[in-house]
């Protein structure tokens, strides 16, 4: 063969490879492959995809000398595949579906079967398509399973009424505000959020441009003086509305031109929540009759008590557009910057408020009665609490009287220099619980009434002494007590009274002496002549004095401490109502009392009487359950004007809820308090404590 030029060296097309025939047909016909136009080759070849095809298959590019136009040239149906492969790709490149990479070419195999023909570039889209949206569906199908924060905080039913809206089993409805007074005073919401109720407030605040307001009330100042001027025409009297209209809007004029004010819209909306509608129609009754003392007056959104719902919920968007205009001085006393403050010029401190870090600085001889109770689990601070209180009231002259069954107060007694004594079978202090209280003024309490009252305490000792008396017994028993007071010359005249007191075994003989009496007799003699002789059957051989007094009952039997309590109680009751003076009796570990019926009843006596004599009654339990499933233990706690919520338990925290009206956060906050920490009651006001 002759030499080649450069030229021809340079567009010279190397033979073809196995199964390849350009101009002719291909060697190996077992193929099949159909033939390519020289146009469509020429095509081929300016596809970047298409010529790294043609290296990786040994073909390069024509050169420049030769003619396609009519030659043929077949491909094995295996590279016709990967062109078709490769064109998709590009396609979807060009489309931006998921990249695909770039399959290898291999070299034809002339004993190949004949293949399956690939999908054209639409076909491949479509079942990509179709791959992505089964994806999708997949996708969707899965998240649908899964738990989002919609699904817990959805109520179970959404109702829609005309005037009211029911979630799941709590009804709500909503009101706004459409008028207000010509003054507002500041706080005039703090009632309202301090209110005991479940309940959201929706304040809307849009401002207004100055510039718009200035033109809009220079309209109204001519109209008013328009409507002036022509009555002043017409001869009528001058008209006090229109000339105090005009000064208001000349005054709001003056302080919005030199800016010292702006002027805003205010929507004001209360969405209230209750168990029943009835509970509903009351609680509406309440807010409407609250708002109305103040002169500011509501109307409920019938018709849109869903749209009202939106505009108390957190979200931004007031569907309800019922607007005032108020100025900054009128707006900055409707917002809630206030929260409940238990801080007076005197008293005692007590914590201090978690809710705005104030100090709790409170008199409870201020209150209705002085009757606290304290109520938390063992551990909570409860006692350390109550030490600080009566420290603290010790420093201000107010004498501490205190029930200690377990010795907790005895090294702060010794440090304040106060009386400690100790009620068992072994000690020297005795406590004659037939002690007659004197020199009581007659004119508000009779001999008559103070030997009738002291029976009936003694009436309720002897019952819980001897564990109960049938009807008959109990007769016997009022008899004999009145019987035994008669043989030391008492009677219901003042002066007899002050004779020596009859003692156990005087009412055990005048029981021995009558009929009928002897199970009674039986009962009763361990305390005269058994094993618990003398600790009831002596006379008393110590006063009260004032200062920091504490009795200890931790010596005692377990049998003998609701006896003793009881009779401590009894005589600490007749002390009181002879020197009447500003007294805080604490009685510790009461659930103690509230076991039994006789000495439940006579400390609810003793919470319902103390106001009349001075006296602030403060109880303490740690087994909350068992104190408040007593009739007398919930009558206890509506006589205490203040109360005390420490730490609670999971198992005592719902009746507690229950008993004190908690929401659901104040009863998360009892069950998460750290020691100290907790709730304070007084009055009509609670606020968080941290003692």
């Amino acid at each position: 063969m002759a030499d080649l030029s450069d030229n021809q060296k340079k567009t010279q097309i190397p033979p073809p490879k196995e199964g390849f025939s350009l101009g002719g047909q291909a060697p190996n016909q077992s193929f099949g492959a159909p033939a390519v136009s020289g146009s469509q080759a020429s095509d081929f070849w300016q596809s970047d995809q298409t010529k790294n095809l043609g290296t990786d298959t040994g073909l390069s590019k024509p050169g420049p000398n030769q003619n396609l136009s009519t030659s043929k040239f077949q491909l094995p149906p295996q590279d016709i595949q990967v062109v078709s492969r490769q064109s998709s790709v590009v396609s979807r490149q060009k489309n931006q579906i998921v990249p695909e990479q770039q399959p290898p070419t291999t070299a034809p195999q002339p004993s190949a079967p004949n293949p399956r023909p690939s999908a054209s570039p639409t076909q491949d889209a479509r079942i990509i398509a179709k791959e992505t949206l089964d994806q999708r569906e997949a996708e969707k199908v899965f998240h649908e399973g899964m738990l989002s924060v919609r699904d817990i905080i959805a109520p179970a039913a959404f109702v829609i009424n005309p005037g009211y809206l029911q979630l799941g089993d709590t009804f709500c409805k909503t009101l706004f505000v459409y008028t207000y007074p010509r003054y507002l005073e500041a706080n005039w919401l703090s009632p309202i959020i301090n209110y005991d109720i479940t309940m959201d407030i929706g304040l809307h605040i849009h401002p207004l441009e100055t510039a718009n307001v200035m033109r809009e009330l220079k309209t109204q100042v001519g109209k008013i003086q328009s409507s002036m001027m022509i009555a002043q025409e017409k001869g009528a009297p001058r008209d006090p509305e229109l000339e105090t209209a005009l000064g208001d809007v000349e005054a709001l004029r003056d302080v919005l031109q030199r800016g010292e004010v702006r002027l805003f819209q205010l929507g004001l909306y209360f969405t209230i929540y209750a168990h029943t509608l009835e509970e509903l129609g009351t609680l509406t009754k309440q807010l409407e009759s609250t708002l109305g003392g103040m002169l500011i007056y509501t109307k409920e959104t019938l018709l849109q008590m869903d749209s009202g719902f939106v505009a108390t919920a957190p979200l931004l968007r007031d569907a309800i557009s019922v607007l005032r205009n108020l100025d900054t001085g009128s707006l900055s006393s409707v917002f809630p910057f206030t929260s409940s403050e238990l801080t007076q010029e005197d008293g005692i401190l007590y914590g201090v408020n978690r809710h705005n870090n104030s100090l709790i600085i409170f008199d409870r001889f201020n209150l209705e009665n002085a009757n606290s109770v304290v109520f938390a689990k063992s551990g909570s601070g409860k006692s350390y609490m109550i030490k600080l209180e009566a420290l603290r009231s010790l420093m201000f002259g107010t004498d501490i009287i205190i029930v200690d069954p377990e010795n907790e107060y005895k090294n702060l007694c010794d440090a304040v220099g106060g009386s400690y004594l100790r009620i068992s079978l072994n000690s020297q202090q005795r406590i004659n619980p037939f002690d007659l209280p004197r020199g009581l003024d007659p004119e508000k309490e009779s001999g008559e009434d103070i030997l009738r009252s002291t029976i009936s305490s003694l009436h309720g000792l002897i019952n819980l002494m001897v564990g109960g008396l049938t009807p008959e017994e109990d007769a016997l028993v009022e008899k004999g007590l009145y019987e035994a007071y008669a043989l030391k010359d008492i009677t219901t005249d003042p002066e007899s009274q002050k004779n020596e007191p009859p003692i156990m075994q005087d009412f055990y003989n005048v029981l021995s002496n009558m009929n009928g009496t002897e199970s009674i007799t039986r009962r009763l003699s361990k305390y005269v002549e058994g094993t618990f002789a003398g600790l009831f059957n002596a006379p008393t051989n110590f006063e009260l004095k004032p200062g920091f007094v504490a009795f200890s009952v931790r010596d005692l039997e377990e049998e003998l401490r609701p006896v003793a309590m009881y009779t401590i109680l009894n005589y600490i009751w007749t002390k009181i109502r002879m020197d009447m003076r500003r007294r805080l009796m604490i009685i510790d570990e009461a659930w103690w009392m509230m076991q039994y019926e006789d000495s439940a009843k006579f400390l609810h006596g003793l919470a319902k009487r103390a106001r009349k004599y001075y006296l602030g009654l403060t109880i303490i339990s740690q087994d909350v359950e068992d104190f408040l499933s007593s009739r007398f233990g919930k009558a206890i706690v509506s006589n205490s004007s203040m109360q005390v919520l420490l730490k609670q338990s999971t198992a005592s925290v719902d009746i507690v809820a229950e008993t004190f009206g908690l929401t659901e956060g104040e009863k998360y906050l009892l069950l998460e308090s750290d020691i100290g920490e907790g709730l304070f009651f007084a009055g009509l006001n609670h606020v968080a404590i941290k003692v």
